[in-house]
Formats: C-alpha cells, sequence, structure tokens
C-alpha cells in the first residue's frame, strides 16, 4: 500500500529526531581522576570507617572534571550518594560524606560533618560542585 506521507520525510519528524539526539548526546563520561582511588571511596559508605579521608584531596584537585558529567557516570564512579535530595523541577543533589560523624549511627540520620556535594542540572548533568573543609584528624 502506498502512503502519500512517509513520517521519515517530515520536517517536524526530522526536527524532533535531531533534538533527541542532542539532547541524548549531553554531559560527558567522566575521564580518570589522578590519585583518586573511587574504590576504597565506594567500600566507605557514610565515610564511618574514615577511608575516604585520603580521596579527598585528588577528588578536589579535580572536581572540574565533574562538571557536565551524567548522573550515571557519577554514580558509578563515586557509588550511590549518601543522601539525595530533589528539587524544584527535575533538580537533585548527591551528597557525599567525607568523615564520620552522626550519620553512622543506626538510622544514618543527617550530620553535620563535612560533605561533598554534586547538583545536577535540569539536563541531568552536574552544574555544581561544592566540598566542605574536613576537619582537623583527631590524633
Amino acid at each position: 500500500m502506498f502512503l502519500p506521507f512517509s513520517p521519515a520525510s517530515s520536517p517536524r519528524f526530522l526536527l524532533v529526531l535531531g533534538i533527541i539526539g542532542l539532547l541524548g548526546g549531553c554531559g560527558h563520561a567522566l575521564p580518570r581522576l589522578p590519585g583518586f582511588d573511587a574504590k576504597a571511596w565506594r567500600a566507605d559508605p557514610y565515610a564511618c570507617r574514615d577511608q575516604r579521608r585520603a580521596a579527598v584531596p585528588a577528588l578536589v584537585r579535580s572536581k572540574e572534571a565533574l562538571y557536565e558529567a551524567r548522573a550515571d557516570d557519577v554514580t558509578a564512579l563515586l557509588g550511590p550518594p549518601d543522601e539525595e535530595e530533589l528539587r524544584a523541577g527535575t533538580e537533585k543533589v548527591y551528597y557525599y560524606y567525607l568523615e564520620p560523624g552522626t550519620q553512622c549511627n543506626a538510622r544514618h540520620a543527617r550530620s553535620e560533618a563535612a560533605c561533598i556535594s554534586l547538583r545536577f542540572g535540569p539536563l541531568g548533568t552536574v552544574t555544581e560542585v561544592l566540598a566542605d573543609p574536613l576537619s582537623p584528624k583527631q590524633p
């Protein structure tokens, strides 16, 4: 059967297809972060074993590489966030603790311990990276 209209030749169809392609290509995969031990980081959820402290300097030095990274890539690198906050629209913030604190108690209640936060914009890519200063290590 012959159709006089082919969706593939429609300018509107091609425009929508192009937009989908652009949005799907937003963000970038994370490069390696020099000196950052991702395996040790992921093995210390909530920073309760105080293993993340050693990785913080390398992560902070390379934080520029996190900008425009996709949420899936951040999760692959850092593991699931210790806390996640959903904001208006499609924005969200991931929090990763950097040192032990009250978040290490049974229910993992929100803590005042130092953390790094990664804000994701509406396109699902990192738009802001903030790191609290670490408390001095007690002897």
